[in-house]
């Protein structure tokens, strides 16, 4: 969220920077609100400091009477403000976001500017066969019982699938636990305020599955792990905190029902390894904490030898809350081009604002945290680029050099 005094100091760039991201956001009627609120409380404050002299004086019919009026004015100048403020805290929590200006601005995915491609697409001296033809023929995964069980887009991964799924969960988490972050198995099931922090509600959503009044299932350990300091101020010398976070996560894909139906590409549960960091208001370290996210999760990539490239999103395809985010896409033969498999994200203060996320500088200074996410892996999508990379003339899979020592063989589907 942004604060009420930078959209005060900023009214057009704010104007400027929702239009971008293709969000309709009254600004003006919000600075209004601001101003009746503020002139409100003033008020408020001028009957209080009268009823504080007043209840000092000698009592008389004349000072009780004032007294009443002045409780009835308190009362009603109050119920205004409330009503003002609720208003106002509903625009606020629906502006998005400011982004950096080294951000494209486009409207749609046609705007993303491609900054690196690493490693050549998979070429094939054969047939190539999908993911799905694969899953079957090597009985990897089901997706019609899957259906028959789950619903739309249920899946069951079986035998060498389910192992290559542990596998480079385990891998993956095991690296970046390795260069310090904290592992951690996040919860799915979050409550509402988690979602509104992360700036998954309001504009989200549709996409999220609600179990109850206040229980929600996440769809990214991004949204419990950056609520794990909600309401708590931290030490400056204790940032950044770095977190690995494994959860299970669950979309409904509301409006995605004509796209990727069949397969493992778009669907409702999956699991996933989340980088998330909580880290100082500072715009340098924060460039560079991207970077660093970003060269986690090519690193990966790189290990399971996966041709992949590099996005920076435009303004109309990145999202409310974030300043500037990469997305990494991974070579998909079957697709025959990339897919997403990460996503990666500078949020400022916008998250840890609406969480109440401070810090305490060495100088005694009050600052909102930053925050900053980024996919390091996700499964099953991340099985889709290593069945179809991976796959040999007579229909059975390599496994990545780096996942043999887990999996304890080199072949899926090998006599």
């Amino acid at each position: 969220m942004l604060s009420i005094d930078f959209i005060r100091a900023n009214p057009e760039l704010v104007k400027t920077a929702a239009k971008n991201k293709n969000r309709a956001v009254d600004v003006d009627r919000i600075l209004v609100l601001d101003e009746q609120k503020r002139s409100l409380v003033r008020d408020i404050q001028m009957v209080r400091e009268e009823r504080n002299a007043l209840a000092k004086q000698a009592f008389s019919d004349e000072v009780k009477t004032r007294g009443i009026e002045l409780k009835e004015k308190l009362r009603d100048l109050e119920k205004k403000e409330a009503e003002i403020e609720t208003e106002l805290n509903d625009l606020m929590s629906r502006v998005p976001n400011v982004p950096y200006d080294e951000v494209p601005v486009g409207t749609d995915e046609s705007g993303n500017v491609e900054i690196k491609t690493v490693g050549e697409p998979t070429r094939f001296d054969f047939e190539p066969k999908s993911h799905i033809e694969l899953g079957l023929a090597l009985d990897l995964f089901d997706t019609e019982r899957g259906s028959k069980v789950s619903g739309f887009r249920g899946y069951f991964l079986k035998n060498e699938g389910a192992q290559l799924q542990f596998a480079i969960m385990f891998y993956v988490f095991q690296k970046l636990a390795a260069k310090g972050y904290t592992p951690i198995i996040a919860p799915a099931i979050v409550k509402g305020f988690a979602l509104f922090g992360a700036a998954q509600f309001p504009w989200g959503e549709l996409e999220v599955y609600k179990l109850n009044d206040d229980a929600y299932l996440s769809g990214t350990a991004e949204v419990p792990v950056t609520a794990y300091y909600a309401n708590e101020t931290l030490k400056e010398e204790d940032l950044p905190k770095k977190f690995v976070a494994f959860s299970p996560c669950y979309r409904k894909e509301a409006g995605s029902y004509g796209k990727d139906t069949k397969g493992l590409y778009r669907v409702h549960e999956f699991f996933k390894i989340e980088q998330v960091i909580i880290g100082k208001a500072d715009k340098t370290a924060a460039i560079e904490l991207h970077e660093e996210l970003q060269r986690n999760c090519e690193e990966i990539l790189q290990d399971l030898e996966l041709p992949y490239r590099v996005l920076l999103m435009c303004t109309g395809d990145m999202g409310e809350p974030q300043h500037k985010k990469y997305d990494t896409e991974t070579w998909m033969p079957s697709r025959n081009g990339y897919g997403e498999t990460m996503s990666n994200s500078i949020m400022g203060d916008f998250q840890t604002r609406r969480l109440n996320i401070r810090y305490k500088t060495k100088d005694g200074e009050m600052k909102y945290t930053y925050s900053f996410n980024n996919t390091a892996v996700a499964s099953p999508r991340i099985l889709i680029a290593i069945l179809e990379n991976y796959q040999q003339k007579d229909g059975t899979v390599r496994v990545p050099k780096a996942l043999q020592p887990l999996m304890g063989k080199a072949v899926i589907g090998a006599k």
